[in-house]
């Protein structure tokens, strides 16, 4: 006989903790459908995820740097997926709902523009006096009305709790504002869990691309970044001299098992002090409970000053991306001049949304390589 939702719901109430978030609890989805036979509700939203063409297109976004730079280095699709597998470690040691935090994972840049955090940056300069861009909001107009795949309702139709964590993704990139309907001064612990994993995962990877590209060195690093020195001198004490590779990967292995433990170890004595009992009891705490330590917190804020001095304004990081900017503003305002080129779906919404809008929403579902392919197309020239 096939395991039935009600069995996988039945497996949630033995092995999670009293605050973690339960499927059957859910506050169910802006529009009403039948639940799912054989999978929990938070599994049939990990699934609607991976299969929108949202996901699908993350493959060809920038992380760091610009797309179609090196076949090593990664892009918005691998960072995801980074991020998800991080994410569902955090959460199965904290006894936490491992399908909802790996699909708040999975659907957290969906709505990110092309040319990583400048092309985000671009469009809300350009959006200023429309209402901002901000590619948190822009990942939930992506699940709640962008994708156009079912018949009944425009989106996802997700959960509400893995929408929350859309609307509260938090990290040192990120600044979400309000938004009604989810105004608890603090997201669940699976949503908390995927903010942290996200910010393990680009410190550690970035610094994996850079040494790949050659922009930053082992030597620079051992110098100006305490918690490289001190995973590299942990990686020779046990394994000797490596080969360059394998010793990469072994610090940046080091890295992270270091910060998912000290997560889990200061997440569980903050819950413990806080005394929580229920997810609702999380939502109300002044502040989230999923943290560093102190002491790594602060190490992780000098690896993160490394990164922006020497390798996200490093001239052949930031000049291409520069370059791809100009690009991004150059398509916008030629789009608002010429509404016919802009996409059938995007512009069926322009009556509702305004044509700034929905040139913004056009514009940030491109891929680094169809935006540089338009420029091109209309342009006739290169970035």
């Amino acid at each position: 006989m096939p395991c039935t939702r009600q069995e996988l719901e039945q497996r949630e109430r033995q092995i999670l903790a009293p605050y973690a978030q339960f499927s059957a609890d859910t506050r169910g989805r802006a529009h009403e459908e039948a639940p799912p036979e054989w999978r929990t509700h938070y599994q049939r939203d990990r699934d609607r995820v991976i299969h929108s063409r949202a996901f699908r297109r993350l493959e060809y976004k920038t992380q760091v740097f610009l797309n179609g730079t090196g076949d090593h280095l990664r892009t918005r699709l691998t960072h995801t997926m980074e991020v998800a597998a991080i994410s569902r470690n955090i959460a199965r040691a904290l006894q936490l709902n491992e399908d909802l935090t790996e699909t708040i994972a999975l659907a957290h840049d969906l709505g990110h523009s092309p040319f990583g955090h400048k092309g985000e940056e671009a469009l809300n300069r350009l959006m200023k006096e429309h209402g901002g861009f901000e590619h948190n909001r822009q990942s939930l107009r992506v699940v709640e009305l962008l994708e156009q795949k079912y018949p009944r309702f425009p989106g996802l139709n997700l959960t509400w709790e893995v929408r929350e964590g859309l609307v509260k993704h938090l990290t040192s990139f990120d600044h979400p504002g309000q938004r009604k309907g989810f105004t608890s001064r603090s997201p669940g612990l699976e949503a908390q869990v995927a903010n942290l994993a996200d910010e393990v995962t680009y410190y550690s990877h970035d610094v994996d691309d850079g040494l790949t590209a050659g922009l930053i060195t082992e030597k620079q690093l051992d110098r100006s970044v305490l918690i490289w020195h001190q995973a590299a001198q942990a990686v020779k004490r046990e394994h000797g001299e490596l080969p360059d590779e394998c010793r990469r990967y072994f610090i940046i292995r080091c890295l992270i098992d270091r910060e998912v433990k000290d997560v889990v170890q200061t997440t569980e004595e903050c819950l413990h002090a806080a005394g929580v009992k229920s997810a609702d009891e999380v939502r109300r705490q002044s502040r989230p409970l999923v943290q560093y330590s102190p002491k790594l917190r602060q190490l992780n804020l000098e690896l993160r000053d490394y990164l922006y001095r020497d390798l996200y304004y490093n001239p052949e990081v930031h000049e291409p991306n520069r370059r791809a900017v100009r690009m991004l503003e150059e398509l916008f305002h030629h789009y608002l001049e010429h509404h016919g080129e802009v996409g059938d779906q995007a512009r069926k919404r322009a009556p509702k949304d305004g044509w700034h809008r929905t040139v913004c929403d056009y514009l940030a579902g491109m891929t680094d390589r169809y935006a540089m392919l338009e420029h091109q197309r209309l342009f006739g020239m290169r970035v």
